[in-house]
């Protein structure tokens, strides 16, 4: 007898796995050219500050409740201020990486990686699965984004 897939282009499995989940953080801080905002508070067209083109326009935002391993990184712990404060993320979220962690561990003056390629146990830590509401910024094209004083990547559409 066959599963039943409804609804799942190519039969593919409805469970995503918990440490690919990415998303940004209830909570977190976007900087946008109106100042700074919660995540939960931004809108469509919202001018949002990026590293890679100055400003973006928000297209739309996308709210959804997930199953995700987290990750911790401590204020301070990937630079100067990177991040402000303790920041929680899930652990496929990628993060921009230019400092001395981008040549060590991945050989390149930056690279763009989940948030647990990070951990490393102290400063950066698995904190384990919970159900958590992670927001999608949907623009014209991914751009780099500061979240909380950190670079992440916004989703490809």
């Amino acid at each position: 007898m066959k599963p039943d897939t409804v609804g799942r282009p190519g039969g593919g499995s409805a469970v995503l796995d918990p440490l690919q989940e990415a998303g940004l953080w209830t909570g977190g801080i976007i900087l946008t050219l109106d100042g700074e905002r919660r995540t939960e508070d931004l809108r469509a067209g919202d001018r949002i500050v990026t590293r890679d083109a100055g400003m973006a326009v928000l297209r739309g935002i996308v709210r959804r409740r997930a199953r995700a391993a987290l990750v911790r990184i401590r204020a301070g712990s990937l630079g100067h201020t990177r991040p402000e404060r303790d920041v929680i993320l899930p652990a496929g979220q990628p993060i921009l990486v230019r400092d001395w962690r981008a040549r060590a561990l991945f050989g390149a003056d930056h690279a763009i990686v989940p948030a647990a390629r990070l951990v490393d146990g102290e400063f950066v830590t698995l904190t384990g699965l919970a159900e958590v509401d992670l927001w999608r910024l949907d623009f014209d094209r991914p751009h780099i984004l500061y979240l909380d004083g950190l670079e992440v990547a916004s989703a490809a559409r």
